[in-house]
């Protein structure tokens, strides 16, 4: 069971959440809340596997929330969502870098919706990586200088291959596909990758490729 908590200072929006997870099987929205104090505390208590979080909230914004949410040790099995109203937000990227695992525009579909909350639950994180992807590019794009940093001296050739490909938005299988590897090994630089960068997930990944100057937008376009 996916466990979800909503976080959005709109009533409304949040029944029109609620209704839709509520009917599926394996989804289950343990709690709501209507600003970010309120979504961390929910965090804290319930423990859920995905929060989707408003970034607009009153007090304590999705924002700050989020970095909370995301750098609490007690909370690493937590995944944030953003919920926002324009899919070229200014404050998105900023919330991936903050630790949110990926984001959703508000008028969503409800298909896109379910398969977004599946997809991070699984730790897969990255939802509609095109439309990520583009966001990312435009704000790492206003950046003046890559900061590549020493954290990178620890990945082999191989695994600065593997992550310049995700960067790009590959999935495991088209790595594996495109560097002639099993999926299996392919998954398994992924993991080491992540684990040597400590990194919490793939979108984490993607912000440091490209602040890294790893990889530039339009690269592999």
């Amino acid at each position: 069971m996916i466990r979800v908590v909503l976080a959005d200072d709109q009533t409304l929006v949040r029944a029109g959440f609620r209704s839709i997870l509520s009917d599926e099987d394996d989804i289950e929205v343990v709690g709501e809340a209507a600003d970010g104090e309120q979504a961390v505390a929910l965090a804290h208590e319930q423990r859920p596997d995905v929060v989707l979080m408003d970034i607009r909230m009153p007090g304590t914004d999705g924002l700050e929330a989020t970095r909370r949410i995301t750098t609490d040790p007690r909370l690493a099995a937590v995944r944030v969502v953003i919920l926002t109203t324009f899919d070229m937000d200014d404050h998105v990227y900023g919330a991936l870098r903050a630790g949110a695992s990926g984001f959703l525009v508000k008028d969503t579909e409800p298909m896109e919706l379910l398969h977004g909350v599946r997809v991070v639950a699984r730790g897969d994180a990255l939802i509609a990586p095109a439309v990520t992807r583009r966001l990312i590019s435009e704000f790492v794009n206003r950046r003046k200088q890559p900061e590549p940093g020493p954290r990178l001296n620890a990945l082999t050739e191989r695994e600065r291959e593997v992550m310049g490909l995700v960067g790009a938005g590959l999935s495991n299988d088209e790595i594996a596909a495109r560097l002639v590897l099993s999926p299996a090994t392919s998954k398994t630089h992924v993991s080491r990758i992540m684990t040597k960068l400590g990194v919490r997930d793939r979108a984490q990944l993607v912000i440091l490729a490209y602040e890294s100057g790893m990889i530039t937008p339009g690269w592999m376009a």
